[in-house]
């Protein structure tokens, strides 16, 4: 079943790559009907899953793969990776639904989403680490032709930009992965055998280094201060449906594996690194949001937003790595903030971009000042983007607030510092009501005359993001059920 989920949408792909006869109408209805079929399938994985336990994995396949070093084809979920992959099932079909209208190689356009929907899902999906490398970098070359091939601008050199740094960095999460293999005992790449019995328990020096090619690795993806220069130019030149895979799916990529990957399989320099990966995420807080504070350009400002709300999850981990016996709960409480930030990030985030798009759609231009009383000819495009802005800046009631009270609540207890960050909540909220006040509010001027309003495709496509965003947000036991248990083998791994 969960092999299914996970190459469906790639045979798909490679149904439109082979058969250039089907038109582009059937093509766009294609995609959609297959990104529909996908997340019925995970919501019956959702509904049909039970917490596996320590060290046990929900819907578990596995299968000789490179049996000479210790790698299998082996997938298997759990509450750390059931929700991205429901994330992931979800954004694909909001992207399908946006795209509905395009006539730019919609055939090829599609056939690379499905690809790239399959390299996702296995990345959350896997439980080896070659197989996680694997659709890792599969993720990076899909998007790289998805900004070069759909983009605007100097689509081409941010493209390369995106593709160097990111693939430097799987490189480089590529050496640490092979010394966590020279490291263990069974000589395996197997994610639950590494968690269970850690290498380098009895020597830092390495067991840092390793730690170090990890984190980087990892951090470029995040990415974080100071990884984080792909990201605004990838952003500002992709098409919107690309914006929204970017920030809402590959960016958890990173975040998604130091809680899979670094923590439990590193432990002992986890803990010995962890004031120093907080600081990261503190400074990454502050940047991001300030960096954000400058921008005149809606898709830029929405970018560095995302340095900003993933270095929330930076802190959190780092916090859960500051072992105290009395703050245990506290830091099992910032781990379930850090997966329910990585879900709220992805939900409101997409919502902005596809926002985003919609202005250069309509007008060609993402310049903040080139609006003004955008609300008087679309109050329907008014009400989203002030809604979608209100839950980024986590207010109560959104699943923002959710995840960064639960990150600050777990964090502050062990590493009482972790107050510092509080301020990139403020900015975050200054950025955008100014932003709202510039392009909704006041006398109808420059691009905002003749503005068309949001037609029923966009509104079907960004609604359902910030449903749920709300969903989260005032009825979150669903999904704190399914985070909760894995975030507490995650600290206890971590403790050891």
């Amino acid at each position: 079943m969960l092999s299914l989920v996970v190459f469906l949408p790639v045979l798909a792909a490679i149904v439109l790559a082979a058969m250039p006869r089907i038109a582009d109408a059937a093509a766009r209805w294609i995609w959609l009907v297959v990104t529909l079929l996908d997340l019925a399938l995970v919501v019956g994985l959702w509904l049909a899953y039970r917490d596996p336990g320590a060290g046990s994995l929900a819907f578990e396949e596995q299968l000789p793969w490179i049996p000479n070093v210790g790698s299998s084809y082996h997938l298997g979920l759990d509450g750390l990776s059931l929700p991205l992959v429901a994330l992931t099932a979800l954004i694909f079909v909001v992207c399908a639904v946006f795209a509905l209208r395009d006539t730019d190689r919609p055939r090829s356009q599609a056939a690379l989403f499905l690809f790239l929907q399959t390299s996702s899902l296995g990345v959350f999906a896997a439980q080896d680490l070659i197989l996680f490398f694997v659709f890792f970098d599969l993720s990076i070359v899909g998007m790289y032709f998805v900004i070069a091939g759909w983009g605007h601008g100097r689509a081409s050199r941010s493209a390369l930009k995106f593709f160097l740094y990111t693939f430097l960095g799987s490189l480089v999460l590529l050496v640490g992965f092979i010394g966590l293999y020279l490291g263990s005992a069974a000589k395996t790449f197997d994610m639950a055998l590494l968690a269970a019995s850690p290498p380098f328990a009895d020597d830092p020096v390495i067991g840092g280094l390793v730690l170090a090619a990890v984190f980087i690795g990892l951090a470029i993806k995040t990415p974080t201060f100071p990884f984080h220069t792909w990201l605004p130019p990838a952003h500002t030149d992709a098409p919107a449906i690309g914006s929204v895979v970017l920030a809402s799916i590959m960016l958890k990529m990173g975040t998604y594996g130091f809680v899979r990957i670094a923590m439990p399989m590193l432990p002992d320099a986890w803990r010995d690194w962890a004031w120093l990966i907080v600081v990261i995420g503190i400074i990454s807080v502050l940047y991001g949001a300030l960096v954000a504070l400058a921008q005149t350009d809606v898709k830029r400002m929405i970018a560095y937003t995302s340095v900003n709300h993933m270095g929330y999850v930076i802190v959190a981990v780092g916090a859960a790595g500051v072992v105290s016996d009395s703050a245990a709960q506290a830091r099992e409480v910032a781990i379930t903030g850090a997966v329910v930030q990585m879900v709220s990030h992805g939900l409101i985030t997409g919502a902005l971009f596809l926002l985003a798009g919609v202005l250069y759609d309509r007008k060609g231009s993402y310049d903040i000042n080139s609006y003004g009383g955008l609300a008087a000819p679309a109050p329907r495009y008014a009400a989203f983007f002030g809604v979608a802005a209100f839950a980024s800046l986590g207010l109560p009631g959104f699943s923002g607030f959710i995840a960064e009270f639960q990150i600050f609540a777990g964090s502050i207890g062990p590493v009482p510092w972790t107050v510092l960050a509080l301020p990139g909540i403020l900015i975050t909220a200054a950025l955008f009501l100014r932003a709202l006040q510039r392009i909704l509010t006041g006398e109808t001027r420059g691009l905002s005359r003749g503005f068309r309003d949001l037609d029923r495709r966009e509104i079907l496509a960004i609604a359902p993001l910030l449903l749920l965003a709300v969903v989260i947000g005032v009825v979150p036991r669903f999904l704190l059920n399914v985070i909760e248990p894995a975030a507490s083998v995650v600290v206890d791994l971590v403790s050891r």
